[in-house]
């Protein structure tokens, strides 16, 4: 099933073009991601080091825009920036990249079962 069809928070297309189409490659890439997202997102602690909270952000992002979650990477981009924020906005900025992430994820299980 190509993503082209469904409105969803992953460009597929993005990533099977990246590709070459070949949706074994493209069910790999989608599990590394999915593994490696639900590593990440708890290393993600409003209370952590400020590098830790950055370099969070940062490998989550690059991950999300390999995969075509750009909304992902928009909401990690976020959270980096705001590496020396206060906790409570780095409470804010974890629920969008947990939101995101989330989304991402669902439309990632959908689309490996086609």
């Amino acid at each position: 099933m190509s993503g082209a069809g469904r409105s969803s928070s992953v460009d597929f297309t993005h990533l099977e073009n990246y590709v070459a189409g070949d949706r074994a490659v493209v069910r790999e890439v989608l599990g590394l991601f999915s593994d490696q997202a639900r590593t990440v997102l708890p290393t993600l602690n409003p209370n952590a080091p400020d590098d830790e909270w950055r370099h969070a952000a940062h490998s989550l992002k690059g991950s999300a825009l390999g995969i075509g979650a750009f909304a992902l990477a928009e909401a990690c981009n976020d959270a980096e920036s705001a590496r020396d924020a206060s906790p409570e906005v780095k409470r804010a900025t974890l629920a969008r990249v947990a939101d995101a992430l989330a989304l991402a994820l669902t439309d990632i299980a959908f689309y490996t079962q086609g």
